[in-house]
């Protein structure tokens, strides 16, 4: 398919940029015949989706190695020990960041936590956090055992939309589509999306105001599986969003950065739902 990507006005198009590049450079180096033979060798996708819905607001803990405002978070850190922690403390689901040149991650790093995601009891799903524009990715992330990916409908038009998230679908993958305002709420509704994360993070000034979500809930079906995104550090930040409606919070920066990851995962993870 042809990558209809959509210009932001905003950093998010110098990240996108560099993603066609670097997918065109893999495409390459690995064809599609070998991630589908890779594929064949995985077990089944986890209900990534179904596992955020408890009684409880449930979390999604990332593993980030940096980002492009806060730099490298830790030299050392290791994926299998994190994911280890956040399975321990709880998480219904790991994020995995595995965009290189801005974030430092790789596909190796999805594929160990995704290891230790199925190896866990009960099971927990990874989710492929990055910036997909291609199906090519999508191979990817279920080759390197993803139960989950990220559409960022700010990034993508309402047709490439729809057609990677049937894509993904089809290969039993959670999508979890992103947004961060009322009319990208409002296509990720008409695309049929039922995983919805908000952003509370805005594009163009990189402010972070968990108003965000209480603004879009009210906009999203009652059926929606929705996840509050960025600015989240503290069970009183959690209880803000359970008031919102919210089923799950995806926290990377706060948890990544923590000396005991098992006890503040435990933590966000014990926040009752309200809704």
């Amino acid at each position: 398919m042809s990558n209809v990507i959509q210009q932001t006005g905003t950093y998010l198009d110098r990240i996108l940029a560099q993603t066609v590049i670097d997918v065109a450079a893999r495409k390459e180096r690995v064809s599609v015949a070998e991630l589908q033979a890779k594929i064949s060798a995985q077990p089944e996708a986890l209900p990534f989706a179904a596992d955020l819905r408890r009684d409880h607001v449930t979390v999604i803990a990332e593993f980030k190695r940096a980002s492009p405002s806060k730099g490298v978070f830790s030299e050392t850190i290791r994926p299998d020990e994190v994911a280890d922690a956040y399975i321990a403390g709880g998480a219904a689901g790991i994020s995995c960041l595995t965009d290189e040149p801005f974030f430092k991650g790789t596909l190796a790093d999805l594929e160990l936590i995704a290891q230790h995601g199925y190896a866990a009891t009960p099971p927990v799903g990874v989710l492929r956090k990055d910036f997909i524009v291609d199906r090519y990715q999508i191979d990817e992330a279920r080759a390197f055992g993803a139960s989950c990916i990220l559409l960022i409908v700010a990034a993508l038009d309402d047709a490439t939309l729809v057609e990677l998230q049937a894509y993904a679908q089809d290969y039993g993958l959670s999508v979890l589509v992103e947004i961060h305002d009322e009319e990208e709420a409002k296509r990720a509704v008409a695309a049929g999306s039922t995983l919805i994360g908000i952003n509370n993070r805005d594009l163009r000034s990189f402010t972070v105001d968990l108003a965000t979500t209480e603004r879009l809930t009210p906009l999203l079906p009652p059926e929606a599986t929705i996840v509050g995104e960025s600015g989240i550090a503290t069970t009183d930040d959690v209880a803000r969003l359970a008031e919102a409606g919210v089923h799950a919070i995806l926290v990377g920066e706060s948890l990544i950065r923590q000396d005991d990851r098992v006890a503040a995962t435990r933590a966000l993870a014990a926040v009752p739902r309200v809704h």
